[in-house]
């Protein structure tokens, strides 16, 4: 665990000293790892670096000017959450200690680094999403979180807008496309009925996937990439978003064709995203605790339990709408209509 010594110490030196990645790499007994690289539009490679400053930090370097805009808005988003008052939930979120120096490229952002596995990893282990027990356990965890930090932060109530506003974002984004008239049409009905439920603003992570969550045993002990989060956003984005994630990834193991294992033939890996459309229209253990997830949510916040299926519609739009993978934007709208038209 960093202590808040060795922050105040790099932070001082990234004030004073203006230094450089590069000269930060190079110091005696730094360690680099890269944590990970990204081929979207706003690209961004995250390293960790390892020295007498802490255990790790972890610095994201933008590789464009759209990613250096995002990389900034994290920065000042950690930076105003520490004024927040999260109480114990502080320590499950990096701290943003300053930035270096890319020569001649975009600042990079320097954050703490948190302990714990990503949930992908076990995600991914041999048979896991295949355990009834495990995933409900894995939904509970990030249940839990979500209801502490939304909890802590509830603001005034607000409309549901989530559904409309994606489904206006797709037409922006994908003007034309083939169906999606028609499935505004469809999910009219949808769109109004959330809109007269309200639920407080909260904080918002905004990307809120298995991916980004830490674990240890049964508990999220951290939540990393607040890039796309807000102080004051609509709950439900991230109560679908972890959903929508968890379910998308549910056949990637098994070959084209196949049944997946653990869901008694009711699951085979055809088309893309033959997980979440199980989730969303199907019938077993899985959509059940799918169901059972959003619903606790949606009682939480005061929302029709009923509406649970329009906000798995409106989790799949979300992301079609703001994904900064166009192939990966367009394989969720081809979802959409694929769950919608049932």
């Amino acid at each position: 665990m960093i202590t808040s010594s060795e922050t105040v110490k790099l932070a001082t030196v990234l004030a004073e000293q203006r230094t450089t990645l590069a000269e930060m790499i190079a110091r005696p007994g730094t360690q680099v790892v890269l944590l990970a690289g990204s081929k979207d539009p706003n690209a961004k490679v995250t390293v960790v670096l390892l020295d007498t400053y802490g255990p790790a930090f972890v610095v994201k370097v933008p590789t464009t000017m759209g990613a250096a805009n995002v990389v900034r808005a994290e920065g000042d988003l950690l930076t105003a959450l520490g004024g927040v008052g999260l109480g114990s939930l502080a320590a499950t979120l990096p701290r943003a200690v300053g930035y270096l120096s890319t020569e001649g490229m975009m600042p990079a952002l320097v954050t703490t680094a948190l302990l714990g596995v990503p949930m992908t990893v076990r995600y991914h282990a041999w048979r896991h999403t295949a355990r009834r027990r495990k995933v409900r356990a894995d939904f509970a965890a990030a249940g839990e979180w979500l209801a502490a930090l939304q909890t802590r932060t509830a603001g005034n109530r607000e409309s549901v807008t989530l559904l409309g506003d994606s489904l206006a974002a797709l037409s922006r984004r994908f003007p034309g496309y083939p169906g999606l008239t028609a499935v505004r049409r469809k999910l009219k009905p949808a769109v109004a009925k959330l809109a007269a439920q309200t639920t407080p603003r909260t904080v918002l992570h905004g990307d809120y996937w298995l991916g980004n969550l830490l674990v240890d045993g049964r508990r999220v002990i951290g939540v990393v990439d607040w890039e796309s989060g807000s102080l004051s956003g609509e709950p439900l984005r991230d109560v679908a978003r972890f959903a929508v994630s968890y379910a998308l990834y549910l056949d990637r193991h098994t070959k084209p064709g196949k049944r997946v294992a653990g869901h008694r033939g009711k699951l085979r890996a055809d088309e893309w995203g033959a997980g979440l459309a199980y989730a969303v229209n199907g019938d077993g253990w899985f959509p059940k605790i799918v169901q059972e997830y959003v619903v606790a949510a949606l009682t939480r916040l005061g929302v029709d339990p009923e509406l649970w299926r329009e906000v798995l519609y409106a989790g799949i739009a979300d992301v079609a709408a703001t994904a900064d993978h166009p192939e990966f934007a367009r394989n969720h709208l081809d979802l959409l209509l694929r769950v919608v038209a049932g």
